[in-house]
């Protein structure tokens, strides 16, 4: 227990231990024991007094301690206060109203410049006011101007509904014409501090700006308005005029100083009621209406005609203030114009009709004869090779039969002279086809290989015999073209340079250009005068008709014909005395398939061995059906023949056993078509291999069985072709029985 309150202060401390050192010594002086407890007590007197003046040093020290401690606060008070105070005197000497709001939203300092245009609203601001109830003061100062529809407490609402954001920056609008712009930004703490700055000044000299520009953009529009052919007025909300043009003055003839501000819409409607006619169409009480609409309008135009006279054509369209704009042209020159048009063009309309009708005609006709010219050609080719082939045999058989050099000298003079009959027959068939349309073109891969080489081989012979340097370039390129066609043309070229040159040399060979493959024919002959290059292109036209070596002149024909079908760009150059160049485009293609005839496969050296294989052959044409039964059955191969696809479908049915292949006719006559067949084979037993057999030749043909997965063998069909079909058909069966 200690004698000490701990609680007193440090001299109320002091004064105790004194005088319990002050009693314990008057007690040692009264006491006389002689056991000596006077003198221990006396010794612990001496030592109690020991430590009070230890404490009492201790104590000395806190005091001092205590004391500059207060008086470092007495400074700091000091600072503060001067920190205050200068802070006040800070705040007072801006320009603007400044209030500082705690984070709890209650107003700690502000200036006498805060809120001071609202004389009503400064009395009431003191420390502790909640950031609430500073705005409904405001909210409900008489001189506060409210936007126009808004309360008291709606203005307090969205003011308090502003204070959540981090900066707001806006204007208030006061009586008698003054803003205020107040600004409020949050501080580091989450406080408010909020600036009034007086920007009467300025928005008042913004609106006087303001209204300059809009002076000087009025000026501007009226006279872009002055300037426009049409006539122009605008009306506003309220149905009054507010702008027009000096053409709509012109226009419906109105003095302009009947043209006022008070003028209305309807007033002016009613004073022209009578000089402008309607259309039925697009009456007066239509655009009447129009106007009066109280909804979103839609552009309007129509027509109207003033005086029986002019007319106008009128577009009205409404403006973003529910105003509307009215322009009028005068489109009465235009309108004449387009009846006067309207009539020329009725009159060409029946001139080129019956010249149409003419031309119609004519075309119809020529069509006609060439038709009938191409079939005449067609028919008579067909019919002249018969009895030719007849000649040559009775002419061959009169050679057999005698010894006469004569005799034998006349004959051979006759195969050549049926021989040329033959050629020209053979060229007019080509031509009449190429020009009828007919020609079927079998577009594919071809190794330029294949085609030179062999004219190399056939034509040599006669270049040589002329004492010319024949030349043929080997090219290793595949082009797109038809094979037969493509030979043709090169033929022609070669044995018609051959032909025309004398002496020198003829030129063949390729070039590579781009993705094309052009095909050059040179020769060293007479050439070719510039004005003549277009003519030797037609039948039976040459140059020079009596030379001896002239040829048929349709050479050149069937090569212009067959490069158009072919697509194949044809160009001539030529220099007469010098020699000529006749050079074709033909598409290059990658030479991984090469393919010279669709009818002719890659040459194996013997044909497939198809012992086991059973195919079903329907082909109606008995003797084709019997070639390709014996070449199917030479190779081990076991056939059923039909001859329609009725009697393919039921065979198979009574048999009941379904061929390993089928090799279908694509024409089977009235019943239904060999693709047709496969169709019904394929619904009924599923997919097998076949091949469709058809001298057809035409490309939706081939996109049909190509969608089928069908093969299609072209007649005349190659027995290699048959066997090679066959084998690779069968194939699948085979690793499925194994």
């Amino acid at each position: 227990m200690s004698l000490i309150n701990p609680d007193d202060s440090l001299e109320r401390q002091n004064e105790k231990l004194l005088q319990i050192s002050h009693a314990l010594m008057r007690r040692v002086e009264q006491k006389t024991e002689q056991s000596g407890f006077a003198y221990q007590q006396f010794e612990r007197a001496a030592l109690l007094e020991s430590e009070v003046r230890d404490r009492t040093r201790d104590l000395e020290r806190t005091l001092d301690l205590l004391q500059d401690s207060n008086a470092r606060l007495e400074q700091a008070n000091r600072e503060t206060e001067n920190a205050q105070a200068n802070l006040t005197e800070a705040i007072e000497t801006i320009n603007e109203g400044f209030a500082l709001f705690d984070q709890d939203d209650r107003l700690v300092l502000y200036n006498s410049r805060f809120c001071r245009d609202l004389q009503d609203v400064e009395p009431l601001l003191k420390e502790g006011l909640t950031f609430k109830d500073y705005v409904n003061y405001i909210s409900t100062s008489r001189f506060l101007a409210l936007p126009d529809g808004q309360t008291a407490d709606e203005w307090a609402r969205l003011r308090l509904e502003r204070h959540r954001e981090e900066h707001v920056v806006f204007n208030v609008s006061l009586i008698w014409d003054r803003w205020l712009q107040a600004s409020e930004h949050r501080t580091s703490r989450d406080g408010t501090v909020i600036l009034q700055t007086d920007v009467t000044d300025i928005i008042r000299m913004e609106r006087q700006e303001r209204d300059k520009m809009r002076h000087q953009e009025a000026r501007k529009l009226q006279a872009t308005l002055d300037h426009l052919n049409q006539g122009v007025c605008i009306f506003d909300h309220d149905k009054t005029l507010v702008g027009w043009n000096k053409r709509m003055d012109r226009l419906l003839d109105i003095a302009p100083i009947r043209l006022r501000d008070t003028l209305n819409f309807d007033d002016l409607m009613e004073q022209f009621r009578e000089e402008l006619v309607f259309d039925t169409s697009f009456p007066a009480e239509r655009f009447i209406n129009w106007t009066n609409r109280t909804r979103t309008r839609e552009p309007i135009a129509f027509e109207v005609t003033r005086k029986g006279e002019q007319i106008y054509s009128i577009f009205a369209q409404e403006m973003p203030d529910r105003g509307f704009v009215i322009s009028l042209t005068d489109v009465t020159s235009e309108r004449a114009a387009t009846r006067a048009l309207s009539e020329v063009n009725e009159r060409l309309e029946g001139w080129v009709e019956e010249r149409t009708a003419e031309l119609e005609e004519a075309l119809s006709e020529a069509e006609r004869a060439n038709a009938s010219k191409s079939r005449f050609v067609a028919a008579a080719s067909h019919d002249l090779l018969q009895p030719l082939s007849a000649a040559k045999l009775f002419v061959s058989s009169i050679a057999d039969q005698t010894d006469n050099r004569s005799i034998k000298q006349v004959v051979a003079k006759t195969e050549t002279a049926l021989q040329g009959v033959e050629q020209i027959i053979e060229a007019l068939s080509a031509i009449s086809k190429l020009d009828a349309g007919k020609a079927v073109f079998d577009v594919q891969p071809v190794s330029l290989t294949e085609i030179f080489n062999p004219l190399r081989d056939e034509l040599a012979p006669t270049a040589r015999a002329k004492g010319l340097t024949f030349s043929l370039v080997h090219s290793g390129l595949t082009v797109v073209s038809d094979p037969g066609y493509l030979r043709r043309i090169v033929q022609n070229l070669l044995s018609n340079a051959i032909r025309y040159t004398d002496e020198g040399r003829v030129l063949a060979g390729v070039r590579r250009v781009g993705d094309f493959a052009r095909i050059e024919v040179w020769d060293t002959g007479c050439g070719i005068p510039e004005k003549d290059q277009g003519a030797i292109f037609q039948e039976f036209k040459q140059l020079a008709p009596g030379a001896a070596n002239a040829g048929l002149g349709l050479g050149l024909a069937i090569v212009e014909r067959a490069c158009k079908g072919l697509r194949h760009p044809l160009e001539l150059w030529s220099k007469p005395g010098t020699g000529s160049c006749f050079s074709l485009m033909v598409p290059a293609s990658a030479p991984a398939a090469r393919l010279l005839d669709p009818h002719r496969a890659t040459p194996s050296n013997a044909l497939r061995d198809l012992s086991g294989l059973l195919v079903m052959l329907v082909e109606n044409n008995r003797s084709v059906a019997q070639a390709i039964m014996h070449l199917i059955e030479s190779c081990g191969g076991e056939v059923i023949l039909a001859e329609t696809g009725e009697e393919a479908l039921e065979t198979i049915s009574e048999i009941d056993l379904v061929p390993d292949v089928f090799l279908l006719d694509y024409q089977l006559g009235t019943g239904m078509t060999g693709v047709e067949l496969y169709e019904d084979i394929l619904w009924r037993y599923g997919d097998v291999p076949a091949a469709i057999v058809s001298a057809d030749r035409t490309t939706e043909l081939r996109a049909h069985c190509k969608r089928l997965g069908l093969k299609l063998l072209a007649k005349p069909v190659n027995a290699q072709r048959v066997c090679d079909f066959l084998s690779e058909g069968y194939r699948p069966a085979m690793a499925d029985f194994t």
